[in-house]
């Protein structure tokens, strides 16, 4: 008899149209260490396999990860916080006016919050300004200088940037201030001449912890100024120091760890006002709080606050201690929010038509630019383009001459480095690894786009990457795995939520359901049958059909409705089976560079007569999605030919796409030979067949 397990399980895609290929990466482990640690520990073994697997390879270290005690670096090392806590000590206790220079973002707002309600406490006179992102810009600009001095302000204090502000410090400096610069901003290559740089990406800093974000420094500020050590004070600024952690992407590990467990349990008991106002028009219950839903559903909506008007509100929310103002404060917020992401998704289908339109997906890095768009949301389109395309994505909003952006990347290639090498066109910019912001002139968008795709070129290319924690039986997704992993959490950048791979299932039965909103789905494996719960995606968007054999990334966790537990997996990625990965991108690879315009051999990627005409006949029979084609001639002629062979159609005119993504064979069609088509014809001169 054929066993069956209820599962319900959530795709995280839309449909076809927003994720780009991925290489599925197995992590390596040892099982006979996963065992012997998972005896020591006294922990799971499937947890104790992902956490060694994930460098947990000593018991001490798997004991330190998993245990409930903080652990903090010393804040005493970094360079010049001492000179900073005397200057903010000595500026106290003389009653002097201090200025704190935040940033809009959550991280920036998160730190202004947190330094202004500690000096607050102090009885500080004390003021923060946080710049408008549109008038601007990030970072400090001598106009705010020049504003806080009338003020009568005798000291200034960065929170979240001010590490390239060598212009402004200076001007502070003539206009009679004080500064202390707190970032975790890379420098350039000098440091403003403050009274105090504090940041741990200082070349002379000692500081052996640097992936913090810009309110874990104010922190570690407050701490030495308080002459107390990180575990002492946590308790008190845990939820703001989590919220910062956690939107800034800090990878979740030591310190970030820490901060983020003990914010949770903060979160879930005794949440600020103005946090407890945002969870509440969030729909969030404090007793359900976790790492994932602080990062989708209260950080966007602080971040909100600066992408559509002004931080400000936003500061005042988290510094608020009247639940009705705070909630008043919040909805507005929450409103605009909402209106995010209205002008979000228009943006995104904008850039995405402009990307197809000049073929900029085939580029090492995607440049994209357009009028007018809204500043506030272009790094979150970047975000969603790089997701699309499986590439480093730069999106640009052009106004009165000026381009302003920001970029996102994938895991192993540095934007900021990328950005470096075309400085000297660039009015301003920095950034991180993975996110960067520039400033430059509209019509040097262009230049900058061929010398970023230069350097690009000269470097390995590199795929995205869904990287997997382990293979699993579905038999093995039991209510009690769930419960084990647990443990792991807080999930984040740096501790994933465990992710694994189901190969091999066999889809059997595709079952709308919710006026054919979401569909029921059975799968089997061997005597082992489920079934699953797509929402969000119809019979049409579906990219599989009844008999297709398939690989599954999934999520598993614990759900709790009625009184009673049940296994809830989430499926995040899915694909055919038996695809050979490094043959797939080394074709993608050469695909792109060849569409590109680079000058290679493209007998890989060159489709005989026949490969096309199966391809042709294929979509003769129905429409298909495009995704389809590719999935099911990617294992029998190679994913570049099909793609070629694609391409090779569409110029001919044989085929045609809808809006939909779907293709579907042109009636009526003449007869033509494939070398009219101009990308046949010049994969078939490059090929080597052809010498």
């Amino acid at each position: 008899m054929v066993k069956l397990i209820k599962y319900i399980l959530f795709l995280d895609l839309d449909g076809e149209k927003c994720m780009a290929l991925k290489k599925w990466c197995v992590a390596e482990y040892d099982k006979e260490l996963a065992k012997e640690l998972a005896a020591t520990c006294e922990t799971d073994p499937i947890v104790a396999l992902i956490a060694s697997a994930r460098g947990y390879t000593d018991p001490m270290d798997l004991e330190q990860f998993l245990t409930d005690e903080p652990y903090f670096t010393d804040p005493w090392e970094m360079a010049d916080i001492s000179k900073a806590a005397e200057l903010l000590n000595n500026s106290v206790t003389a009653g002097e006016k201090i200025a704190i220079y935040g940033d809009y973002d959550c991280d920036g707002v998160a730190a202004t919050s947190l330094l202004y309600s500690y000096l607050k406490k102090r009885e500080a006179d004390v003021v923060y300004y946080i710049p408008d992102r549109f008038a601007e810009g990030y970072g400090m600009n001598s106009a705010a200088i020049e504003k806080i001095a009338q003020m009568g302000v005798k000291l200034v204090i960065t929170v979240d940037n001010g590490i390239t502000g060598i212009s402004e410090t200076a001007l502070a400096v003539k206009l009679g201030m004080k500064v202390i610069i707190t970032d975790h901003h890379l420098p350039g290559e000098s440091i403003p001449a403050a009274d105090a740089v504090v940041d741990p990406h200082r070349k002379d800093c000692p500081s052996e912890y640097k992936t913090v974000c810009g309110t874990q420094v104010a922190f570690r500020l407050i701490c030495v100024a308080e002459n107390k050590e990180p575990e002492e004070l946590l308790p008190y600024y845990a939820d703001l120091l989590s919220l910062a952690v956690i939107t800034d992407i800090m990878p979740l590990t030591l310190e970030n760890r820490s901060i983020v467990k003990c914010g949770i349990e903060k979160l879930k008991s005794a949440p600020l006002t103005g946090i407890s106002a945002l969870m509440s028009v969030s729909g969030i219950s404090q007793d359900s709080v976790t790492a994932g839903r602080v990062a989708f559903t209260i950080c966007p909506r602080i971040n909100a606050a600066g992408r559509m008007g002004k931080a400000d509100r936003a500061v005042e929310l988290l510094t608020c201690d009247n639940m009705l103002t705070a909630l008043g404060i919040a909805n507005e917020i929450d409103e605009e929010n909402s209106l995010r992401q209205q002008i979000e998704k228009k943006i995104f289908e904008e850039a995405v038509a402009l990307i197809e339109k000049n073929n900029y997906m085939y580029d090492r890095v995607i440049v994209v630019d357009g009028e007018g768009w809204h500043h506030g949301v272009v790094g979150i389109v970047a975000a969603r383009i790089c997701e699309r395309y499986g590439a480093p994505a730069i999106l640009l909003s052009s106004e009165q001459g000026v381009a302003t952006g920001s970029g996102r990347s994938i895991e192993g290639f540095s934007l900021y480095n990328a950005i470096s090498c075309a400085k000297d066109i660039l009015i301003k910019f920095g950034g991180h690894e993975q996110a960067a912001g520039i400033t430059l002139k509209a019509e040097d968008v262009d230049q900058f786009r061929t010398r970023i795709n230069a350097y690009a070129d000269e470097t390995e290319y590199i795929p995205p990457t869904l990287s997997l924690d382990c293979r699993l039986n579905p038999s093995a997704l039991t209510l009690d795995l769930a419960f084990a992993l647990q443990q792991l959490e807080p999930f984040g950048t740096g501790n994933a939520v465990p992710l694994f791979g189901i190969y091999g299932v066999t889809l059997q039965r595709i079952t709308p359901i919710g006026n054919n909103k979401h569909l029921r789905l059975l799968f089997s494996k061997g005597e082992l049958s489920f079934q699953a719960l797509i929402f969000g995606v119809n019979t049409e968007s579906l990219c599989f059909e009844v008999g297709d054999v398939l690989d599954l990334a999934v999520n598993i966790e614990s759900n709790y409705f009625k009184g009673e537990y049940s296994v809830s997996i989430q499926i995040r990625a899915v694909r055919i089976n038996g695809i050979d990965d490094d043959k797939v991108f080394e074709d993608l690879s050469l695909f792109n560079a060849f569409c590109a315009g680079k000058e290679l051999d493209t007998t890989p990627i060159f489709p005989s007569r026949e490969e096309v005409g199966s391809i042709y006949r294929f979509v003769c029979e129905k429409k298909v999605l495009s995704d389809r084609i590719k999935y099911i001639f990617m294992n029998k002629i190679g994913y570049g030919k099909t793609c070629a062979a694609i391409k090779t159609l569409e110029e001919l005119k044989l085929i045609e796409k809808d809006a939909k993504g779907f293709y579907s064979a042109v009636n009526g069609a003449p007869k033509t030979s494939l070398t009219a088509s101009p990308t046949y014809k010049l994969l078939s001169e490059r090929s080597s067949f052809n010498e």
